[in-house]
């Protein structure tokens, strides 16, 4: 049963849109401290809307969500704020900011905490974007604007940024869907080396087979809104014919 301890805790989870499209179904989910935790399903699976109870910005119709162990959708503003500084975010689309530099992207997350920061913080939030930038391997590029990175550099930025906080949970929003296969390497051995190095707890959502294989202890495999099975990732492939769910238990090794 999901319990408080856990980074994430879903219990009987339902989600009905207006209009009566049920996005989730009884859901009960636990993601465990530092671990890296696949969700994988089809287009309309659920996923996204899974991904939207843990960052608070939707609410579940019933049932019990915990993020680090509140609430999200009982928390005020202020409080979800809090919450969130120890959430990082990954997007498929990065959503970098054009007129700043890599570097002020990395620390738009610092400058957006509440209150001015004093002399000894600032210089702080300057290490911190320091070392995010060389955890990434991008502390030669911090002058560039993102229109000077390849899509890979940007994806890496969009890491950085997501860690600088140093964030007890980082949500990766299918972070590979747009990279070749050597940057999606490259990708996914960062968000190893994260879990590694800070302990930080992964969830990605993700519809690729191999990005699970290769990085997931895990798997929560959706379909149609409800939760089929959590499965551990084993690595075994097998390239069969079947339903996407067939080939997810095949290829991932169950």
């Amino acid at each position: 049963m999901p319990t408080l301890d856990h980074p994430v805790a879903l219990s009987g989870v339902d989600v009905t849109y207006p209009g009566g499209t049920r996005a989730l179904a009884g859901v009960d989910l636990t993601v465990s401290e530092g671990e890296i935790f696949g969700v994988i399903g089809e287009s309309g699976a659920g996923k996204s809307t899974l991904l939207g109870l843990l960052t608070g910005e939707l609410t579940a119709t019933s049932g019990t969500v915990r993020v680090l162990g509140q609430d999200p959708a009982r928390l005020s503003p202020g409080d979800l704020r809090t919450l969130r500084r120890s959430l990082g975010v990954v997007f498929q689309g990065v959503h970098l900011l054009s007129n700043r530099t890599v570097r002020q992207n990395v620390a738009l997350p610092l400058a957006l905490e509440q209150g001015r920061p004093s002399r000894d913080e600032r210089a702080d939030h300057r290490e911190r974007v320091a070392q995010a930038l060389r955890f990434v391997g991008l502390d030669t590029r911090a002058d560039a604007y993102p229109a000077q990175l390849s899509g890979g550099q940007r994806q890496r930025v969009g890491i950085a940024r997501a860690l600088v906080s140093r964030p007890r949970l980082l949500l990766c929003d299918e972070p590979t869907s747009s990279l070749d296969a050597t940057t999606t390497d490259g990708v996914l051995a960062l968000l190893r080396e994260a879990r590694e190095r800070f302990g930080t707890t992964i969830v990605v959502v993700t519809h690729d087979l191999g990005v699970v294989r290769r990085v997931c202890d895990r798997v929560a495999l959706f379909e149609s809104g409800a939760l089929r099975e959590v499965l551990p990732v084993t690595g075994a492939v097998e390239r069969e014919q079947g339903t996407y769910l067939d080939r997810a238990r095949r290829e991932l090794g169950a």
